[in-house]
């Protein structure tokens, strides 16, 4: 949640296209709203949405929540204002107040999509619905003018995976490697949907690419349990032996680590 509100930051919305003065012939255009644009109001509410932010960053939500309701006071009509509440309600478990929070943002910001992609992050999370995330990330991905389309396709992806959409677990994997062909989570997702479909060839191609790219010291107990299973597969031993050793040393006290001490490698 935390790198989904970078994204919101570093494409804060200023404001909608804004009319400007006519032009030499007595026409008219429209120009980009920029910061020099803002009203007294707009730029108090940019600055209490930034300590908003930083204050969240810091997990000091309450203080945080306090200086986004004061953003929102400030400029009601701020649909980033909005999305940021919702992340700092997901921190605090306030799981309605967070849904409402993303469903005002998108009402004034339908196309916006950072929103769109955090909102579909929330519902896959939620547990109960992944299958209307989908329909949010597909909705990022539909726009053009989207600065990290990465980040959506990995998280529809493993929103894919968590309900055992495979081969659509793959299509959104392979799309993602097209941006970034080293990117961790998208070499490892691909690995798992080829390991769950018992393509071990295949899930061992990703995993390889995965522990050549990235530091081992780098990898979640998930990413590291998926790696041991697949070399353990595949007969790589060195790798295996390799890869248990770092999920005994750092996450000794894991679920992986505990089916790993169990033998479950087929569960």
């Amino acid at each position: 949640m935390k790198a989904a509100l970078a994204v919101v930051l570093a494409s804060l919305v200023l404001g909608a296209c804004a009319s400007k003065g006519g032009m030499g012939d007595g026409g008219s255009t429209r120009e980009l709203k920029t910061a020099s644009d803002q009203s007294a109001q707009e730029k108090r509410a940019t600055i209490r949405m930034q300590l908003a932010i930083g204050y969240y960053q810091d997990a000091k939500y309450e203080v945080a929540l306090d200086e986004i309701k004061q953003a929102i006071a400030a400029n009601p009509d701020s649909a980033d204002a909005y999305g940021v509440r919702a992340l700092i309600y997901t921190a605090m478990n306030e799981t309605t107040l967070a849904d409402e929070n993303y469903q005002r943002a998108l009402r004034l910001a339908p196309n916006n999509p950072d929103l769109a992609n955090n909102y579909g992050s929330f519902l896959c999370a939620s547990g109960a619905r992944p299958a209307q995330a989908m329909t949010y990330f597909d909705l990022a991905l539909k726009n053009r003018m989207y600065a990290t389309p990465i980040s959506a396709l990995v998280n529809a992806g493993n929103c894919s995976l968590k309900t055992k959409q495979y081969a659509t677990a793959e299509k959104y994997f392979t799309e993602a490697l097209r941006y970034d062909p080293d990117l961790a989570q998208s070499n490892a997702g691909l690995s798992r949907a080829y390991f769950e479909r018992h393509d071990y060839k295949r899930a061992g191609f990703y995993i390889n690419r995965l522990t050549t790219t990235s530091k081992l010291d780098a990898l979640s107990a998930e990413t590291l349990w998926l790696a041991i299973r697949v070399a353990r597969k595949l007969g790589e031993r060195t790798l295996e032996a390799s890869l248990t050793g770092q999920l005994q040393r750092r996450f000794p006290g894991s679920p992986e680590n505990t089916a790993l001490q169990r033998g479950a490698f087929d569960e």
